[in-house]
């Protein structure tokens, strides 16, 4: 299953879940915290801190809004 690493109202993760809605994508939202320093999760898939964060059932890691809207329309 897809996993969206995010903020509930961030708009970038917004965006994300607009398009995973209108793909009818099935899909897990994973609440990251906003302390920075708690974020290992999100740094070990993307090497960064930021959200949103696209994880694929496959495994593939993807971060940016707009990267992440490309991925979806390119698979899916």
């Amino acid at each position: 299953m897809i996993k969206l690493y995010q903020f509930e109202t961030c708009p970038f993760c917004i965006k994300v879940r607009k398009k995973l809605d209108e793909l009818n994508l099935n899909y897990e939202t994973v609440e990251v915290s906003r302390d920075r320093a708690k974020r290992t999760k999100i740094k070990e898939l993307s090497g960064q801190i930021k959200v949103p964060v696209l994880e694929d059932s496959d495994g593939t890691v993807v971060y940016d809004s707009s990267r992440i809207v490309e991925y979806l329309e390119d698979n899916y």
